[in-house]
């Protein structure tokens, strides 16, 4: 069974994977749709910057907001004294680095799956009277379903498993930024945690593999009631 200090892990990092997903979807779905229906200057420059987490390291990533939203830096700064808001090792710092970091990811799938809806079918709702948003809304995302569950589960995994750009940013307190990688680094180098750091190994694995099943399933729904199923 877990410890208390592993649940309390589990359920941190359970929370920062979905607030990391929530806070993401909306404009992963606006800049989706913005890359693949529209072309305009900076548009190769726009979506290079937009994929960078990908292909640099997360301490990278962790750094750059540790420098302009931590306590000193001028986004930080702002925050704190205008909102009185605090990011830098708090557990929303946390969220927000998993959601950077998974961002590319979810930006991809929904980019994909919008560039694979026949526009003549908005073209067509548009005709008919329907508003861009309301074309967007009734015909596309519909259609883009599937690949906007895609991109969640990919991101919600993505940010389940981040570590370096969550310690560098917010570190490693226990009960408000240790998520499960967190925990599993720091029970790998006590020693005598081989025990505990072999459970957040399988907890790890266990959730990785429910969201990928989740995900394939409510694919298949969704491409089910899309074809007209019951």
């Amino acid at each position: 069974m877990p410890t208390p200090a592993e649940t309390e892990a589990l359920l941190l990092s359970l929370r920062v994977a979905v607030w990391s997903v929530l806070g993401s979807l909306p404009p992963a779905i606006a800049i989706a749709w913005l890359l693949a229906r529209t072309r305009f200057p900076g548009h190769a420059l726009l979506n290079g910057i937009l994929h960078i987490p990908l292909v640099v390291p997360p301490v990278v990533i962790g750094y750059l907001l540790l420098v302009f939203l931590g306590r000193r830096g001028p986004g930080g700064m702002f925050l704190e004294n205008v909102f009185g808001i605090t990011l830098g090792f708090t557990w929303q710092g946390a969220a927000i680095a998993s959601a950077i970091v998974a961002f590319p990811l979810m930006l991809r799938a929904i980019r994909q799956s919008i560039e694979g809806v026949d526009r003549r079918l908005e073209q067509a709702a548009r005709t008919l009277g329907a508003s861009p948003a309301n074309a967007f809304c009734t015909v596309t995302l519909p259609l883009i379903a599937p690949g906007v569950f895609a991109g969640m589960v990919l991101s919600f995994a993505r940010s389940l498993g981040e570590f370096g750009a969550t310690i560098t940013f917010v570190s490693s307190i226990p009960g408000e930024t240790r998520t499960l990688p967190l925990a599993l680094y720091a029970a790998a180098q006590v020693p005598g945690g081989e025990a505990q750091a072999t459970r957040l190994v399988v907890i790890s694995i266990t959730l990785a593999m429910i969201a990928l099943i989740g995900s394939e399933w409510l694919a298949r729904r969704t491409r089910h009631y899309s074809s007209g199923g019951p």
